[in-house]
This record gives C-alpha cells, sequence and structure tokens, in this order.
C-alpha cells in the first residue's frame, strides 16, 4: 500500500530531511518516489533500509551524475529518485553502516554545493525583486510593486540557512585541517 505525505524541508535542513525519512523507514515505510514536498512511501519490513540525499554537482541526467548514481549502486546502493539535484539513495539496513562520504573532503564539496545553491537562490530572488519593483514602480502598476515582495521576502527567509549553512561549511573546513 502506497502513502503520500506532503511535507517540506529547505536545502539546509536536508540532514533533518535524511533523519525523517529513515524514521520512516524504522517504522516499516519505505520511500519510492519524490516530488516537491511530496514525499511516496510503500509499506515494507521496519528498519530495512537506510537513506541518504545529496546534492549532485549536476542533474541526475547528465553523463558525471550518471557515471556517480552507476557507481553508487555498484557500492550496494540503490537509486531511489531524484527532485533537481537532489537524489535519494538507499541501501539495504542489514549491511554496515550506510555513508556517502567517505573522507573529508567529500562531506566539504557537498557543503560548499549546497552553499553555491542557497546564495544563487538568493541572487536570483532578489533580482526578481527588484525587477518587478522597478517595472512597478516606472510603469505604475502597483500590482508589480505588490508582486515584488514576494521573492524579496524568500530572499530574506533564505538568509539564515546561508549563514548555517556557510557556518556548518566552515567548521567542517576546520576539522579537516585539524585532521591533517
Amino acid at each position: 500500500m502506497k502513502k503520500i505525505i506532503h511535507k517540506v524541508f529547505t536545502a539546509w535542513h536536508f540532514e533533518d530531511e535524511e533523519k525523517w525519512i529513515n524514521k520512516m523507514a524504522a517504522k516499516g515505510l519505505n520511500l519510492t518516489d519524490v516530488g516537491v514536498a511530496k514525499y511516496v512511501f510503500e509499506e515494507g519490513l521496519p528498519g530495512e533500509y537506510q537513506y541518504r540525499v545529496e546534492l549532485l554537482e549536476n542533474l541526475p541526467t547528465h553523463p558525471e551524475s550518471e557515471r556517480y548514481i552507476r557507481f553508487m549502486e555498484e557500492m550496494g546502493a540503490e537509486y531511489v529518485a531524484s527532485v533537481s539535484r537532489w537524489v535519494y539513495f538507499r541501501k539495504k539496513a542489514e549491511d554496515e553502516p550506510f555513508e556517502l562520504y567517505s573522507d573529508m573532503d567529500s562531506r566539504v564539496a557537498h557543503l560548499r554545493r549546497i552553499n553555491i545553491l542557497l546564495v544563487f537562490l538568493f541572487i536570483f530572488e532578489v533580482w526578481a525583486g527588484v525587477f518587478n519593483l522597478v517595472v512597478g514602480i516606472a510603469y505604475g502598476m502597483a500590482i508589480n510593486v505588490i508582486i515584488a515582495c514576494i521573492p524579496l521576502i524568500l530572499a530574506l527567509c533564505i538568509i539564515p540557512g546561508i549563514i548555517r549553512s556557510v557556518r556548518k561549511y566552515r567548521r567542517l573546513k576546520r576539522e579537516r585541517e585539524i585532521r591533517e
């Protein structure tokens, strides 16, 4: 039986999303598909799978990403689904603990990709807001001035995520330097 749950996680809360998916798996609900704020689960054995979430450098259909997904499958992980560049893998829980990052450099690189995504989204939202504001003022279109508020508010909402993610990135880089 399938169960669909609608839930929103921000990019900087990917670890919370991963924990939530694994809690669902511990209850016997195995992730089979994802969409924007949509998770599809099927009933299975409790704790059968461990799940990991990763932001790829490119879309999953890109040759480099396809090679990476094949590599993960050769390592015993199963590609479950993706939303844009976010991919979802699972592995049987009976195996050793499922970790995507075998070294500190790959963890740092993953956080760097997330930081770049967040900064890009922030800049895009500010641009969209300013553009609508300028158009609204220049052409006397009150609706554009009102619409400009939406992306500007979204940009403000992204700032705490950028701060959190950059702090985590810097902490991990310092930890890597200490270990070297």
